[in-house]
């Protein structure tokens, strides 16, 4: 099971998430919080999965996220936002968060997207424009990389996990975390999600 927490200060909308992926034989919705105690709930739950929204009236949702990825082995973090907070995705994205969701997604995929996020892949609902993930922000100089090392950087910009990569490539998941280890290390950078940004602002991924 995969285990979830929803952090948004509508009730509404804590709601209406908690009912469609509570549908889901294989997700739990452990807790919802509202924005003022949301550390709390989630360091007392310790869940997979976060959907935190990014903008609230009493907490930043930021704030909250930085404070979670000082938690021992932190939760997958998908900020919820509409389309007039979509400033704040290159920030969030550099703080640690695996994805943007749109408090509109379509149900039928919001479930499909914690089990990515769960997996340790990157989601970017559509309708985000990514184009704000690399605005402002100055060009980087692509490190030299070997063929399996750009064809992971390509597998994790897709959402795939580890033994997803290595079942695409054709290698051991242990030979997969060494090249991602490395790779962290190579790009100066603590988290799968950062390593993509990077990746992709060197030009070194497709689209």
């Amino acid at each position: 099971m995969t285990s979830v927490v929803i952090v948004d200060d509508e009730t509404l909308v804590r709601y209406g998430f908690e009912l469609i992926l509570g549908a889901g034989p294989d997700i739990d919705v452990v807790a919802t919080s509202n924005d003022v105690d949301a550390v709390r709930v989630i360091a007392l739950h310790r869940p997979d999965v976060v959907l935190l929204d990014v903008r609230m009236p009493h907490v930043n949702g930021l704030d909250v996220l930085r404070e979670l990825q000082s938690l021992t082995d932190p939760p997958s973090v998908a900020m919820l936002t509409t389309f007039d907070a979509e400033e704040y995705i290159g920030r969030a994205m550099e703080l640690g968060a695996a994805g943007f969701l749109l408090k509109d997604t379509d149900p039928e995929a919001l479930a499909e997207y914690v089990r990515v996020l769960a997996r340790g892949g990157v989601v970017i609902a559509p309708g985000v424009d990514r184009r704000r993930l690399f605005a402002a922000r100055a060009p980087i100089e692509p490190p030299r990389l070997s063929d399996r090392e750009r064809a992971v950087l390509a597998c994790i910009a897709d959402g795939a996990s580890n033994p997803e990569i290595g079942r695409r490539l054709g290698v051991s998941t242990g030979t997969v975390k060494e090249d991602v280890r490395a790779l962290l290390v190579t790009f100066g950078v603590a988290t799968r999600v950062q390593l993509a940004l990077r990746a992709a602002e060197a030009g070194l991924l497709d689209g």
